[in-house]
């Protein structure tokens, strides 16, 4: 009789795993099953459960990967309560495709907030990366499509220094270029006119604090959402400043805003390339400081693809086509 947690080869391709039914497997099952879909459909192999057993057959290296990412699965399961499947989900896939992630290193490097969630974890091994240069450079940018929780992350990020009291607020700025000189024209005092353009920034905001401690703090100007014009003329101490969508920045705004970092101050600028909404002839300042300011030390890029995607599903295969498109325009244009 197999020890509860041992496993057995029962031949070449074949791997046996025994859970302590009494203990273990009950609190792993709701999920075990989705799970093993997972690993089944990112690694090509066939995985199965029986009693407390489950068994996993296919190429002797792609189930050596999925004893592995089970083995994962249930050291954390050990440690976290309420899994959430979706973080479950992207984190498998990111593991299989790579053969190297870990989902300990996925699921323990969480990143506390004052939210219902109890942490937010990075979902690919991208993700990950991009919060560890968070921790450790004082200006990060984040480059790449929508969807692949650049903004999220340094948000969640950004509450959890707050919490830590590593700084003592928080600026959100977001250029309003879209508006262009039309946004004189619009009703209402600048806040209102502005404030469409800052929603998303709110929404990430509302979603790792509770709204009545995020509204007193905006009051008392700790955290503060703001255009990105309203950063002219300022110096900003203690304060962790994310700038959003800075593909939309004029070579002056972004030389405006990266000289706007004062002492024990952190910045991340997030941006995707491939939708840029500026006049025509109008260079993006995030292009620019790609060329400008890589290889300076302190300062540090992180760039996201497709395969970092964590909304719907359907939305990775969305950009995929989109990339393919514009590469065959560009092609005919050449």
């Amino acid at each position: 009789m197999l020890q509860p947690g041992n496993h057995r080869k029962t031949d070449t391709n074949t791997i046996e795993i025994e859970f302590d039914s009494e203990d273990e497997y009950p609190s792993l099952f709701s999920s075990l099953e989705k799970s093993l879909r997972l690993i089944e459909e990112s690694l090509d192999i066939k995985a199965s459960s029986r009693g407390n057993k489950i068994f996993l057959r296919g190429e002797a290296k792609k189930i050596k990967t999925a004893e592995k990412l089970i083995a994962d699965l249930r050291y954390i399961s050990s440690q976290v309560s309420n899994l959430n499947p979706e973080d479950i989900r992207f984190a498998i896939k990111s593991a299989a495709e790579s053969g190297e992630t870990s989902l300990k290193e996925l699921f323990l490097n969480n990143i506390p907030v004052s939210s219902k969630r109890r942490f937010i974890i990075p979902k690919t091994e991208t993700q990950r990366l991009y919060l560890d240069a968070i921790k450790n450079y004082d200006i990060v940018i984040g480059i790449g499509p929508a969807g692949t929780g650049k903004t999220y992350l340094a948000m969640a990020m950004a509450i959890n220094a707050f919490m830590k009291k590593q700084v003592s607020r928080i600026v959100l700025a977001r250029p309003a270029i879209e508006a262009g000189e039309k946004l004189g024209f619009l009703p209402g005092d600048m806040f209102e006119k502005v404030n469409p353009y800052l929603r998303p920034l709110y929404d990430a905001l509302f979603d790792m604090m509770e709204a009545e401690k995020a509204a007193k703090l905006i009051e008392r100007g700790v955290i503060e959402i703001a255009p990105l014009a309203f950063m002219r003329g300022r110096t900003l101490n203690d304060s962790f400043i994310i700038l959003d969508e800075a593909q939309n920045t004029t070579s002056e705004q972004m030389k405006m805003y990266l000289t706007r970092l004062g002492f024990n101050s952190k910045t991340v600028i997030t941006g995707d390339i491939t939708q840029i909404d500026l006049p025509l002839g109008r260079p993006s300042g995030l292009i620019e400081i790609s060329k400008i300011l890589e290889g300076i030390k302190g300062i540090q890029f992180v760039h996201f693809s497709d395969k970092d995607v964590v909304r719907h599903k359907l939305v990775q295969e969305i950009v995929k086509a989109y990339e393919k498109y514009e590469k065959r325009q560009s092609e005919k244009q050449d």
